[in-house]
């Protein structure tokens, strides 16, 4: 029974996030790009209503997710949040008034149903309650050099490399949010007094801050790319958390075999479509600019900022 409430309480979640995603993206696309992790970026984007709902809707899934961890496996969980994607797309599409993109819908069909097939077929199921200190601190030496390296990649790429990296590196710390908040789960049912001094719970806090200032980062360009990336980064890495840390068993043995082989290629070519694709909108009839530009826009303002400041002067 409580297996069933996960995945009901999962997909409630799911959806609070892709109405989050498409309204944060909304505000964030009409702000001047930002360097990653600049807090000057959340400043601006307080002032906007559309943005302060967004961020309710975020919390609220927040609070679904940890519910839903509680009651059923981590990479179970995570992997029906993957249905979010499907609803972020249209939904973004909705707030600009214009027709989704059919590459960016199938982009996001394909590479989420793949990943869904893909977890899924393995069948996770539960293990220990409560990792060992030494499996945080391989997570954190391993995920944590990924993250600077990402972030380092996305100060020096063109505009479509800085968003994907961006992406990746908000799914690195959702992943390993995930494993922390399901750990701080467990010890809040055992005894939530003595979670106030644990260091998982303040390492949830701060791993979730930064990536949910990168997440804002990453959508002032688009929607589609950054959140496949997310989506599918954040899952993988939760499922590798929930079998190296948590124990989690997964299924890989027969006819799983080619049916994972198959859906780790769909995913590809899913993640291949979003990041290929023309430029996304910024803001009412506004592209993004070229790469050179849009380097120059990492490093102080971009070329939407300074057509910006060259239509208010004028």
């Amino acid at each position: 029974m409580s297996a069933l409430a996960a995945v009901v309480v999962a997909l409630a979640a799911a959806a609070c996030f892709a109405l989050a995603s498409a309204l944060q993206h909304h505000a964030a696309s009409q702000e001047p790009v930002h360097p990653a992790l600049d807090p000057r970026l959340l400043v601006r984007l307080v002032r906007r209503p559309s943005w302060l709902i967004g961020g309710v809707s975020d919390v609220a899934g927040l609070g679904l997710q940890t519910l839903a961890l509680g009651l059923g496996a981590l990479a179970v969980v995570q992997v029906l949040l993957v249905s979010g994607l499907f609803l972020a797309v249209p939904l973004e599409a909705a707030l600009e008034r214009r027709r989704p993109r059919g590459r960016d819908l199938t982009a996001v069909t394909l590479a989420s149903v793949a990943l869904a097939v893909l977890l899924l077929t393995a069948a996770p199921s539960d293990g220990i309650s409560e990792p060992s200190e030494g499996a945080w601190l391989l997570i954190a030496v391993t995920v944590g050099p990924m993250i600077v390296l990402t972030l380092g990649l996305a100060r020096r790429t063109s505009a479509a490399g800085r968003v994907a990296c961006l992406g990746l590196a908000t799914g690195l710390c959702y992943g390993v949010s995930a494993g922390l908040m399901k750990d701080c789960v467990v010890r809040l049912g055992t005894d939530p007094v003595h979670l106030l001094v644990d260091w998982q719970l303040y390492a949830l806090v701060g791993i979730g801050a930064v990536g949910y200032v990168l997440n804002q980062n990453a959508f002032q360009d688009s929607l589609a790319v950054p959140l496949i990336m997310i989506t599918l980064v954040d899952p993988v890495v939760s499922t590798v958390i929930g079998i190296t840390a948590f124990h989690e068993h997964l299924a890989t043995g027969g006819v799983r075999v080619p049916i994972l082989v198959l859906a780790a290629v769909a995913v590809v070519v899913g993640t291949w479509l979003a990041t290929t694709g023309r430029p996304a909108v910024r803001g009412p009839g506004r592209t993004l600019p070229p790469p050179k530009q849009a380097r120059q826009g990492v490093s102080g303002v971009s070329g939407f900022a300074a057509d910006e400041q060259r239509a208010s002067v004028r």
